[in-house]
C-alpha cells in the first residue's frame, strides 16, 4: 500500500512522495506533508520561477532562492513561492 500523507499543498490526505525530493531539513519536511500531485504543481511553479528569473540550478545563490520559494509555496513561509511577478501564461493576453 502507498504512504498516504496529509498534503499541505492539496488540503487533504494523497499519496506521498516516494522518496525525500531535496537534501536537508527541508526535503524532509516536504517528504513528510506533500503528496506526489502536490510535488508536480511546485515542479510547474519551479520551471516557472527558474525561467523568469534566468536561475541556474547549478548556482548556489540560485539554490538558495529556490529553497525560498520551496518554504513560501510548501508552507507559506516568507513572500515567495507565488507566480513570478510579471509572469503571463501561454497565449494570455499582454
Amino acid at each position: 500500500m502507498s504512504r498516504m500523507v496529509e498534503c499541505v499543498v492539496l488540503k487533504r490526505k494523497a499519496e506521498g512522495l516516494e522518496s525525500v525530493p531535496h537534501p536537508g531539513e527541508l526535503g524532509q519536511r516536504i517528504y513528510e506533508n506533500v503528496s506526489r500531485e502536490g510535488w508536480q504543481q511546485w515542479l510547474q511553479r519551479l520551471a516557472m520561477i527558474i525561467n523568469e528569473n534566468g536561475l541556474s540550478t547549478a548556482d548556489p545563490a540560485s539554490i538558495e532562492l529556490i529553497e525560498s520559494h520551496m518554504r513560501g509555496f510548501f508552507f507559506g513561509e516568507g513572500n515567495m513561492g507565488g507566480t513570478p511577478d510579471g509572469y503571463r501564461a501561454p497565449g494570455s493576453p499582454r
